[in-house]
């Protein structure tokens, strides 16, 4: 037998993210607006709880499921968005909101189920069903919607026989959120067509405009929702790699059983960090959402001014504008290549993304009136 990668792993395409990320980093003096990274640090007193752990010497697993303590405040502070969950039985800590939906894939999709992927879409979504075996099936969102998931679009794409239905909102990488009355006809779409729901809510707490609303909290979903979130967004604790997941005792006790055999239990210095971000550190998340509501602000009126359509993203730190050329792909080539500007091209987040890119504003406002500037002057 040769080592060969399996013809599942084999036909997953490598990120296009992480494609335009390496292109950058071989260039001077670019301005990256590719990578959904935050350009704050954790808040200090986050980082000083990690330190002190440190110096105690706690280094060793924590339970499987995490720390209690952690999971404790995390099922209080889930009661923000009107979500009740035992820290005992239906919240689990993960490395990053990323293998908690890994997690949920192997969990719950069996060979041949179909999962509808409402897009354009984090591009982990479509690979991870692929690796559990699952079917995907496409979900293009419209511009028109301003990109949000409606019962139409579900209908059109003939979502009433998927199995699981998985999106995120705030959005990434289109800046759209949903609310409540937009949630509740999805909510009633899987109600009536027995559809349960995984719903990506990392950046629950960059939301700009009105209140963040989880599909959990309507009738008749919290029983057939699995709700993730995590710290690397709002906490800007991207290396620190902690995410959890809440839902139903079931879905959370197989997802355990999946990640007490492969990660075992989230990195021990992080979960320390992650309780006193939560108890402590809501003033340092109001500044960061301050801060990023300004840089949206600013990037959404350079947009106006320059003649790129743009519709007016609410959450997240993305904007997804059309392109003003033909082919986005190569406009962001172009674009690198001339100005040492990265953005991503839509294409690589799904279908419905084609025509667009995605612009990240989790970068400084001097790097984003510099970068502004030169889109500007490669566009005229």
């Amino acid at each position: 037998m040769s080592l060969e990668p399996s013809e599942r792993v084999a036909h997953v395409p490598p990120s296009g993210i992480r494609r335009f990320f390496e292109l950058a980093e071989e260039m001077d003096d670019v301005i990256s607006l590719g990578v959904g990274e935050p350009d704050f640090s954790a808040p200090w007193s986050a980082r000083e709880a990690a330190i002190a752990a440190l110096e105690r010497g706690q280094t060793s697993y924590t339970a499987n499921r995490g720390k209690r303590e952690l999971r404790e405040e995390i099922a209080a502070d889930a009661r923000r968005w009107n979500l009740e969950y035992d820290p005992d039985d239906e919240v689990l800590v993960t490395a990053g909101a990323s293998e908690a939906i890994d997690l949920a894939f192997r969990a719950l999709v069996d060979p041949g189920d179909t999962v509808a992927v409402a897009q354009p879409c984090y591009v982990s979504y479509t690979p991870g069903v692929t690796f559990s075996g699952g079917e995907v099936l496409d979900v293009p969102t419209r511009v028109e919607d301003e990109f949000t998931l409606t019962p139409e679009v579900l209908r059109a794409a003939g979502a009433e026989a998927a199995d699981l239905l998985v999106y995120c909102y705030p959005n990434n990488p289109t800046g759209a959120t949903m609310d409540r009355a937009e949630l509740a006809e999805v909510a009633a779409f899987c109600r009536e067509h027995d559809i349960a729901v995984l719903s990506d809510e990392i950046y629950a707490d960059l939301t700009y405009e009105g209140e963040h609303v989880s599909i959990a909290e309507l009738d008749g979903m919290r029983e057939r929702t699995v709700v993730f979130n995590g710290f690397s967004k709002a906490y800007a604790m991207t290396g620190l790699r902690l995410g959890y997941a809440m839902g139903p005792k079931e879905v959370i006790t197989a997802m355990n059983r999946i990640h007490q055999y492969t990660m075992l239990s989230a990195p021990t210095t992080a979960q320390n960090a992650g309780i006193e971000a939560i108890r402590n550190c809501r003033e340092d998340v109001e500044e960061m959402r301050s801060q990023y509501d300004r840089r949206r602000n600013f990037v959404l009126s350079r947009f106006e001014e320059m003649g790129i359509d743009c519709f007016e993203a609410t959450g997240a730190f993305y904007v997804f504008p059309e392109c003003p050329g033909e082919d986005a792909a190569q406009f962001a080539e172009d674009l690198l290549e001339a100005e040492s500007v990265a953005m991503v091209p839509g294409d690589a987040f799904g279908v419905g993304a084609d025509g667009h890119l995605r612009a990240s504003y989790a970068t400084g406002l001097d790097e984003l009136r510099e970068a502004m500037d030169r889109l500007e002057r490669f566009v005229s």
